[in-house]
């Protein structure tokens, strides 16, 4: 199984698990086969999202008071999420999603 990641060459920070998340309103999301494709067209960034689970999530930020709301509603226990919890810390460092 491969790790839920977004791809990025700068490390990821920690994201505020208490705070409400969306795409950056120049994000565009593609779903693909393997996961899905960000392309910010204000950065010109391309970010890769490897699996589906990662892109529920993501999808699903606006929904959420949250993140870890987030998890849940995806039914990702605290003890898995550290691999999901580094995606999104990589994806709001590189602005993929901002605070709502």
């Amino acid at each position: 199984m491969s790790e839920p990641a977004a791809d990025s060459s700068s490390p990821a920070g920690a994201i505020d698990l208490d705070a409400a998340w969306k795409l950056h309103p120049q994000v565009a999301l593609r779903p693909e086969p393997f996961g899905a494709l960000l392309y910010h067209f204000g950065t010109r960034k391309l970010s890769f999202l490897k699996n589906r689970t990662i892109v529920e999530i993501v999808e699903s930020l606006p929904e959420h008071p949250n993140v870890g709301a987030a998890l849940q509603a995806q039914g990702i226990e605290a003890a898995a999420s550290r691999p999901y919890l580094r995606a999104l810390s990589t994806l709001a460092d590189s602005h993929m999603i901002v605070p709502s």
